[in-house]
């Protein structure tokens, strides 16, 4: 018998651990659900609690996992530098700073409390297109990765300045709005909201599913790419557009969501042992959508029966997810 590929059993694996994570997220929080409920319910109340609640609140969580890492792939790509990602070059800074103008400025602006009911949506892939299409203009000038992640950086900290300058003129109701969403969450988004997030996610994704071979041509170096006759100009735009679709958009329903966009590549990385967008765009995808239900789940671990920010939590869950394959990377290239 023909032996599986390692990655086709690492695969196999990661879809089954999430299947196990996406279940216990239906059935583990402020109230326990019996398995049985799920495949034959009968109690009203649990069938209310799991299909109006946490059902959509465990398939965003998937979605928005895969969304945030992926975005992160390929932003380490365009720049081919390990700590970019779409909130390190301001994509997050520049979202908020939509959703501040959104939620906040009705009080300097009135023109903006009469945006309609997906406005945030709109304002936050505004803001983040922005702070991108900024640095995709320095980036036509400046060749090092280093420097235009600092100015990515500085872009980020502009737009978090204006968003300071926007709370401390707008009202109380308005600002607990606003701090609210900065903390993350996934239990906001409705049934009715899925329907715009995930046909925007799925396009982001299905955009770089198309890129791969590309991407893989821009790992390598622009020169070498060029030698394949990928044409770069193209190539940046349409990555730049599939960031927004996927870390712009969620940003607007979820809010913030920090660590994955840098992290989980990362993890992928070190799990399937590859670089190649074929393997890793696959392998992110999963590891993100992991990563963020154990998130979800560990935030509802509170005794007092509140539910954690996620943001509290994804840096706890992720960071010694990262340090560990480091180490263990390390170790390898030791022996």
């Amino acid at each position: 018998m023909k032996k599986l590929p390692k990655s086709a059993t690492l695969f196999a694996i990661l879809f089954i651990f999430l299947l196990i994570c996406f279940v216990a997220d239906i059935l583990f929080g402020a109230v326990k659900i019996p398995l049985s409920e799920i495949i034959y319910p009968q109690n009203a109340t649990f069938y209310e609690i799991i299909y109006n609640f946490r059902l959509p609140k465990a398939l965003t969580a998937c979605v928005v996992g895969a969304a945030i890492s992926l975005s992160g792939l390929i932003m380490q790509t365009l720049f081919r530098n390990p700590l970019a990602g779409p909130y390190v070059l301001g994509v997050s800074s520049g979202a908020s700073l939509g959703v501040a103008l959104f939620l906040m400025a009705g009080t300097v602006f009135p023109f903006f409390a009469q945006q309609q009911m997906f406005g945030m949506v709109f304002s936050a892939a505004i803001g983040a297109i922005s702070i991108l299409f900024l640095i995709l203009l320095v980036s036509a000038r400046i060749k090092s990765s280093v420097s235009l992640l600092i100015i990515g950086l500085m872009f980020g900290q502009i737009a978090s300045s204006l968003v300071s300058i926007l709370q401390n003129y707008s009202n109380p109701d308005a600002l607990k709005l606003f701090i609210v969403w900065t903390f993350g969450s996934l239990s906001a988004v409705t049934w009715e909201q899925t329907k715009i997030l995930f046909p925007l996610i799925g396009a982001g994704i299905l955009l770089i599913i198309l890129l791969q071979k590309s991407l893989d041509g821009l790992l390598i170096g622009e020169n070498y790419a060029r030698t394949l006759g990928i044409r770069l100009q193209r190539t940046r735009i349409l990555i730049i557009v599939a960031t927004v679709l996927l870390a712009g958009v969620t940003t607007a329903f979820t809010g913030p969501i920090a660590f994955l966009g840098v992290a989980v590549p990362h993890i992928a990385r070190g799990l399937f042992g590859t670089s190649k967008h074929k393997i890793i765009i696959w392998g992110t995808l999963l590891c993100g959508a992991i990563l963020l239900i154990l998130c979800d789940l560990a935030s509802q671990i509170s005794a007092d029966g509140y539910t954690l920010p996620i943001n509290a939590i994804s840096a706890l869950v992720g960071a010694p997810l990262i340090i560990w394959i480091i180490l263990k990377n390390r170790k390898r290239s030791v022996n």
